[in-house]
């Protein structure tokens, strides 16, 4: 079994992330491909720009958006692909939102049969910051 953790894209890399695979489709603002430092860019993993935009990042719609994600992967090969990519390897699926608890790469690593828990917390009922 894999050793898989998540971590959001904008926290420093390390060498204990092993092998890095972003799983959002669409490319993390202010994060070059330098700092991002990446093995994979997995666009397709993530959800569908539809699902995405759906759910919004809304708490409320948790359940849901997992129930919708985990079917648009059902048997679909970039779930496939991803499966054989961190098989039997440490492995750290990079996601780009503010919520550490309701994101696509939770639903991923419970999908790929791991226990992964967020490097860092952040409630979900946390502010996010203004610009």
């Amino acid at each position: 079994m894999a050793s898989l953790k998540i971590k959001r894209v904008y926290e420093p890399a390390a060498s204990t992330d092993g092998l890095r695979i972003l799983v959002d489709r669409v490319w993390p603002r202010g994060v070059s491909k330098k700092k991002a430092a990446l093995d994979h860019w997995m666009k397709d993993a993530g959800p569908s720009t539809a699902l995405r935009k759906w759910f919004g990042h809304k708490p409320e719609r948790w359940v849901e958006f997992r129930k919708r994600y985990r079917k648009e992967l059902s048997g679909s090969t970039p779930l496939k692909e991803l499966r054989s990519l961190v098989k039997g390897r440490r492995a750290t699926l990079l996601y780009g939102a503010h919520d550490t608890e309701h994101n696509q790469a939770v639903v991923l690593a419970s999908l790929l049969g791991g226990r992964a828990k967020p490097t860092a917390r952040r409630p979900a009922s946390s502010p996010r910051k203004t610009k």
